[in-house]
């Protein structure tokens, strides 16, 4: 039977007396006043990951990514100097979406010597500069060096590219992170490169599917019938609470011990596990990863399950003691809709079982993120009904608290911003 560790003594939430221990009024999920603040507060001033390095392998690899939060497309490259940038996906000339294919709401990608507009045949080389105008002759007092594309602020950390769309942001990159994230420089990220992806419109507020993956006081329940039924009532009757949790600016994170399925009682596991040797934990087959950095297990959980980093406003690294790990972004695109996308990256199969066993970890996990999207839209629409407006949380739901009140202060913040400016 699975024995959950119980966190030390005392209480989380009340060693971080300006979250309170109030009900909590979900509002700022369902208003469409509050998302229109957020757009600009947040995503238009915040550093957002919008993928990896392994995106743009070699020169001329690049990427687009679309913010619909911030009313905007970003062109994600490795220029000729094998340097990462990135630029508005805008041609200059009459404004036409610079890369795209067939449809061009969607993302796409690929490798180029430069960039061409299909409007105009207008070019930029892969430092953004402007290169041909399509009858240069016919414009006035035309300087290509003042038509390049317009630049966004880009940075790496730990091979995770981000980007800020602020003028000029407030903070750098690893400034925003802080060292509870930065700790993790040296796990080794760049090993783990086969990746496989899932991607979902959720009609939701992007801050309850956050909230979602933010406590495991739920899991023994809503993910129940997923597990076999002894191990369902079995962790039903003891409850769940993880040992450690960590507020750090305006991130968060929780890190918890685990079970390791493949040493449960056979009758506790899925025969699928069993065949392909993998599961919602992970491969059983853990690669050697050598030394962690400090930053993982910072609670020394033994034995140690995961820790979910959650990187304010949409991003989160959760790292499995199996030796994988996954990504989730949560992209706004309403006040009560967002796309959903979860990426898991292992060390590359060797063998065909290597294969399975990842395939297996896969199709698990989308199982349990669809069970926990279609609970989310239920969630909208009953909060939108406003019949109950506030919710008491319990000690373990104090990330949602926090997630909450970081979005609030970052739009009181900017509202407060603003007046200052008009008062000039």
């Amino acid at each position: 039977m699975p024995r959950w560790p119980k966190p030390p003594e005392g209480s989380w939430t009340e060693h971080y007396p300006e979250l309170g221990i109030a009900p909590m009024s979900y509002e700022d999920s369902i208003s469409p006043e509050i998302y229109e603040k957020e757009r600009e507060a947040i995503f238009k001033r915040a550093w957002l990951n919008v993928g990896r390095v392994e995106q743009v392998p070699r020169v001329g690899s690049y990427f687009t990514k679309e913010i619909h939060a911030a009313r905007s497309s970003v062109i994600v490259v490795r220029d000729k100097e094998k340097q990462v940038r990135a630029f508005y996906n805008i041609c200059r000339h009459r404004g036409n979406k610079l890369m795209w294919n067939e449809i061009p709401r969607e993302e796409t990608s690929g490798t180029c010597r430069q960039f061409t507009c299909k409007y105009h045949g207008w070019r930029y080389g892969l430092d953004g500069e402007l290169t041909f105008v399509q009858q240069e002759g016919e414009f006035f007092d035309l300087d290509k060096s003042d038509y390049g594309l317009a630049p966004v602020h880009c940075a790496v950390w730990a091979g995770f590219i981000f980007v800020n769309l602020a003028r000029e942001p407030e903070q750098t990159l690893r400034e925003f992170l802080g060292p509870m994230v930065t700790d993790l420089e040296g796990y080794p990220f760049d090993r783990l490169t086969e990746r496989y992806s899932y991607r979902s419109e959720v009609g939701a507020n992007w801050k309850l599917y956050l909230d979602a993956f933010q406590e495991f006081y739920h899991a023994a329940v809503l993910h129940g019938n997923q597990t076999p039924d002894n191990y369902s009532a079995a962790a039903q009757a003891a409850g769940f609470e993880a040992p450690h949790y960590r507020l750090e600016g305006p991130h968060r994170l929780v890190s918890t011990s685990g079970v390791v399925t493949w040493e449960l009682d056979p009758s506790m596991r899925k025969p699928m596990e069993d065949i392909t040797r993998g599961g919602l934990f992970g491969p059983w087959d853990v690669p050697d990863l050598g030394e962690l950095p400090s930053g993982v297990n910072p609670a020394k959980c033994d034995p140690w399950g995961l820790d979910s980093f959650q990187l304010f406003p949409n991003f989160v690294i959760l790292i499995w003691s199996a030796g994988w790990y996954l990504t989730y972004h949560y992209w706004p695109t309403s006040h009560n809709s967002h796309i959903f996308e979860g990426n898991l990256y292992f060390v590359p199969a060797r063998t065909p079982r290597d294969r399975v066993a990842h395939e297996m970890t896969a199709v698990t996990f989308k199982e349990y993120g669809l069970q926990d999207a279609s609970t989310l839209e239920a969630t909208q629409m009953t909060l939108e009904s406003r019949a109950v407006t506030h919710f008491p949380l319990c000690d373990q739901e104090i990330l949602l608290r926090h997630l909450h009140k970081t979005a609030a202060d970052w739009v009181e913040s900017y509202d407060n911003e603003k007046t200052g400016a008009n008062r000039r």
